[in-house]
């Protein structure tokens, strides 16, 4: 009986031990290292410590640009113009983006230029001394030509002495090769040919060329025309189709009407303006061309068919 009361005793005082010092241990589940199985979460956890391997990490709605801002900025816009391709930028940026752009063409120009006439320069001095070694060489055949007596006890010029070797000596040969140190005789990295540079600006996002007179400007409706630009920055529905009344945003498709800049919803345009062609605004008459598409960003759903997916491309061990 004293031993089972001394037993149960030191059982219970084991298990008190184990029970407080148990919210300061982890759980043996989390750090189990004796299953067979390697898991998903470990895998990923393994690939982003290594360092090597492919990572794909989901895009939330935080991070795609809303509908509204500029595609260089990526921040509201105080003054939109929006491309035939429906791809909306800050004017200020965009053009600042064009000249630039122009900058860059004109600079590479002047280099491109300035390569072509030291390859012209390079090509007449090489004509020039092609003219003057021929010149030499005709000059001195020209004054070679002596009349001589011959004299037939006197050996002639090509022929060698009986007895002596055709071969040049050793200090000859030491004499005759060439030293890689010296500085005519050691290879040059040769310049880097410039193609003819592209004259034409291409749009950042299509990659198509844009010009300033094809940027339009874009009129967007405030949903409260008393709120000043701050007040509707922070707003999350800002602005509303301009014949309908109903909130734009990411999940609702838009256009352009080319006439007037409004901004409307393509149910409206599907409904309402195409069946008279007609902008709804000025009344002047529209065509297809007329109608620019906005490509809107996503919405942090797979479905709203924009790529929510980043990767980094990175070393990959294989077997």
């Amino acid at each position: 009986t004293l031993f089972r009361s001394r037993h149960c005793s030191l059982y219970c005082f084991l298990f008190i031990v184990q029970r407080e010092e148990g919210h300061r241990m982890t759980r043996h589940g989390k750090n189990c290292t004796a299953g067979a199985v390697y898991t998903y979460h470990e895998k990923k956890k393994d690939t982003a410590a290594s360092g090597y391997g492919t990572q794909t990490v989901r895009l939330s709605k935080d991070a795609v640009k809303d509908f509204d801002c500029c595609c260089l900025s990526l921040q509201p816009c105080k003054d939109p113009v929006v491309t035939p391709d429906g791809y909306i930028y800050e004017k200020e940026a965009i053009l600042e983006y064009i000249l630039h752009q122009k900058k860059e063409i004109a600079r590479q120009m002047k280099a491109y230029e300035k390569q072509k006439n030291q390859k012209k320069a390079e090509v007449e001095e090489l004509q020039k001394a092609a003219k003057e070694s021929t010149l030499k060489g005709f000059l001195e055949k020209e004054t070679s030509i002596i009349s001589k007596p011959l004299n037939p006890f006197t050996a002639k010029s090509g022929a060698t002495q009986p007895g002596t070797s055709t071969k040049p000596s050793r200090d000859e040969q030491d004499k005759q090769l060439p030293s890689f140190w010296i500085p005519s005789l050691t290879p040059e990295a040769k310049a880097t040919i410039m193609k003819k540079p592209d004259k034409t600006v291409y749009c950042p996002m299509s990659g198509k060329p844009l010009k300033m007179k094809d940027l339009i400007p874009v009129k967007f409706t405030p949903l409260d025309e008393k709120l000043d630009r701050v007040g509707l920055i922070n707003r999350q529905d800002r602005y509303i189709c301009a014949v309908t009344r109903d909130m734009l945003g990411n999940s609702v498709p838009c256009a352009v009407l080319r006439p007037s800049g409004a901004v409307v919803t393509l149910e409206c345009v599907e409904k309402l303006i195409k069946k008279d062609m007609q902008d709804p605004i000025t009344g002047e008459s529209l065509s297809e061309k007329d109608i620019i598409i906005i490509q809107r960003g996503g919405t942090g759903f797979a479905g709203s068919g924009v790529q929510l997916q980043a990767k980094e491309s990175r070393p990959v061990m294989q077997a």
